[in-house]
């Protein structure tokens, strides 16, 4: 079955690694009305797409994602409050809730602008991997605003506060690289090795069983706002769920693997699921 097509929204395929672009070139991907109501719906239907077994959210053209396009949806729906509403609850919906919650991994592919609005669904997928060229960057505070939605609450999530002070108040822009030191994403590569990295990546999740990276990446999401004794109470429960839910897990295969078959050691290289 073809993919759906989208005036905003590009999906490409390489295999199970699902390319979801933001087609906005010509504006830098800032993110209009549409293109959010068109990322929401790609995003309900990837999320039960049998062969997306990894979610890639990338730029089309020299941005990643400019922030929230000023002019649609700032300027052109202040007169209209049930469409700015909409509007803002689409747009908080596939940037956090949709992404955050996404049952398979997702890397955030960043070759060039990402500022303002566009932490948000960084900091929302589970990886990044960033062009060293790219640029980022939260320039509210040049226009009189805050870092506004729940970008406040990405940076203090994501950075020491020293750091999300610090680039949230001079609105000074940083490089891939610069990004990575700071621990905004995961590694950063010359704009020429951007993709083959990030395919890289995806091929160390596809090898893994997909249930212990789904429960693994919700955990490490849910107990970092845990207090130590509530955090092991659900580790606890989450670990007894995963054993009920995968049959693998349940019949601990990945151990015999390890103790009897002696086919898989531990730091030399990824268990080889079964094929």
């Amino acid at each position: 079955m073809a993919d759906k097509t989208y005036e905003n929204v590009v999906i490409e395929r390489e295999g199970e690694v699902t390319f979801l672009y933001l087609n906005r070139p010509e504006k830098r991907n800032a993110m209009s009305p549409g293109l959010h109501y068109d990322m929401q719906d790609a995003l309900l239907n990837l999320e039960y797409d049998a062969q997306t077994k990894v979610l890639v959210l990338g730029g089309k053209g020299e941005a990643w994602c400019a922030g929230q396009d000023i002019k649609t949806y700032f300027r052109e729906q202040g007169n209209d409050p049930v469409a700015r509403r909409k509007t803002n609850n689409t747009s908080h919906n596939w940037r956090h809730e949709l992404l955050t919650h996404f049952s398979k991994p997702t890397i955030a592919m960043v070759q060039g602008y990402c500022f303002g609005g566009a932490f948000t669904q960084l900091s929302s997928c589970d990886f990044a991997i960033a062009a060293d060229e790219a640029i980022f960057g939260l320039s509210e505070v040049n226009w009189g605003i805050l870092p506004g939605g729940i970008v406040s609450w990405n940076l203090t999530d994501m950075l020491l506060p020293r750091h999300a002070m610090y680039y949230a108040a001079t609105g000074e822009p940083f490089t891939g690289k610069r990004a990575v030191e700071i621990g905004l994403v995961n590694e950063s590569v010359p704009r020429a090795e951007l993709k083959a990295k990030t395919m890289e990546l995806a091929g160390k999740l596809l090898k893994l069983n997909p249930s212990v990276v789904r429960y693994t990446k919700e955990a490490i999401r849910a107990v970092r706002h845990m207090g130590h004794e509530e955090a092991r109470d659900y580790l606890a429960v989450k670990q007894d769920a995963m054993h009920k839910a995968d049959k693998e897990i349940g019949e601990k295969v990945g151990m015999k693997e390890c103790l009897d078959a002696k086919s898989y050691r531990p730091g030399l290289g990824p268990y080889k699921r079964p094929t």
